[in-house]
């Protein structure tokens, strides 16, 4: 064979169908938000209070997630700006402009307080450091961490926040080989129904806590950044970039999902009926008794690792919120010095952390429309996305999770008004 022949065939190698592969990060850095502390009060409390109730709320939020994240991804790689900038653009008067900034601003705000509370609760469990103190250890190593971002770039942080993840699969689940769930429970637990009101409180915390605003707005930026780092020849084709995008938010979410039903899994089947459990401390306490400490310090662990990643992409999501929408660029360490005075705040004031986070998640909730819809519409324009538009099933079933959504939303909206 030629040498020529040879040098065809090297040529041809490196292009398979997965050629953009390279890709994998950006949903896994955003999936990190489906991971915070917030996440593991709602869910270890549906699980403690309910049992496998709400198994069925886990599931179906890790399905919604997919979708949105997928259609998040594709709007950075196709547009080549995130959804914060295209918004910044089309809503045309300002002071409206400024309305949409405000109610993100304050779901990232909420997101962020979730962030830190639990990083403080965690390095209290582990190292009995006072709350206070705690959170202002979390916020230090959290710019750390976004030092990480700004001087190393993108990639960089995609590793750390990785390495994270993984401690935050072995944290929660390590309890699931101790102390396994009834099957029948799980089966059972996916029939969708509630209970009372407490249970759809709940449901609507999960579901904040599952389906992210701010992750929607931060992964188009994410994969805006990735798509915009190369061009000419060595920049693979959109629908290349779309497929490598499909795996990563498969195996993202996949990650996040398992996780997710882990934690609500371990409170169900070994927490019920346990004085305290709706509490972070006291969950801990409860899994130290009937698990061991062993289990417990793990899950201390993973609760740290969690507040420390997640307030980082939180972080730079609110970031990307201001610059997308009031074209404002403020410094990602400026910005989380700011943010992290609410927090601290609660913590000061000797706020109970497990409600606080717990309410994050019901903030987050309802912000979750006003990320949704604008995404679902945005994707289904040709306008916007070209030949890369959604297919009409794609944008129906995208518009009816967002109805179901703010359905849910309202109906806990009336619940809170009327005190049921």
């Amino acid at each position: 064979m030629s040498k020529s022949e040879l040098s065809d065939i090297g040529a041809v190698r490196p292009r398979p169908p997965l050629r953009g592969i390279w890709l994998l990060g950006p949903a896994l850095v955003a999936g990190v938000a489906y991971l915070d502390p917030g996440n593991v009060a709602s869910n270890m409390t549906a699980g403690a209070q309910y049992g496998y109730l709400l198994v069925w709320i886990v599931v179906a939020g890790n399905v919604m997630a997919w979708l949105v994240q997928y259609l998040s991804a594709k709007l950075g790689i196709v547009t080549g700006q995130s959804l914060p900038e295209l918004l910044g653009t089309r809503i045309r008067h300002r002071w409206a402009r400024r309305a949409y900034w405000l109610q993100a601003e304050l779901v990232a705000m909420a997101t962020d307080i979730a962030e830190v509370l639990g990083g403080a609760v965690a390095l209290n469990l582990l190292f009995g450091i006072p709350l206070l103190w705690g959170g202002v250890i979390t916020g230090l190593i959290s710019i750390v961490l976004l030092m990480v971002h700004t001087r190393r770039g993108p990639r960089h942080f995609e590793f750390v926040i990785i390495g994270l993840m993984a401690m935050i699969v072995v944290g929660f689940v390590a309890g699931l080989f101790v102390g396994p769930p009834d099957p029948a429970g799980v089966i059972g637990g996916m029939l969708p129904r509630f209970t009372d009101s407490g249970s759809v409180l709940l449901a609507a915390s999960i579901l904040g806590a599952t389906i992210m605003p701010h992750a929607i707005y931060a992964h188009s930026a994410l994969t805006r950044d990735r798509f915009s780092a190369t061009n000419g020849s060595s920049r693979p084709s959109i629908r290349t970039l779309l497929t490598a995008t499909r795996w990563d938010v498969t195996i993202a979410m996949a990650i996040a999902g398992s996780v997710n039903l882990a934690i609500l899994l371990l409170a169900a089947a070994n927490l019920p009926g346990v004085e305290g459990t709706d509490s972070l401390e006291g969950a801990y306490a409860a899994i130290s008794a009937n698990l061991g400490g062993v289990i417990a310090t793990l899950f201390a662990v993973g609760l740290l690792a969690s507040g420390l990643a997640s307030t980082s992409v939180g972080a730079y999501a609110g970031a990307e919120i201001m610059h997308g929408l009031l074209a404002v660029r403020v410094p990602l360490l400026a910005r989380r010095l700011v943010t992290l005075i609410p927090a601290l705040i609660i913590l000061g004031v000797g706020f109970d952390p497990t409600l606080a986070l717990v309410l994050s998640q019901v903030v987050l909730s309802f912000g979750i429309p006003f990320a949704l819809v604008p995404l679902v519409v945005l994707t289904a324009q040709r306008r916007t996305l070209g030949t890369h538009v959604n297919m009409l099933a794609t944008t129906v079933v995208g518009a009816l999770f967002a109805v179901l959504l703010i359905a849910l939303n309202a109906v806990l909206l009336w619940l809170i008004a009327t005190g049921a």
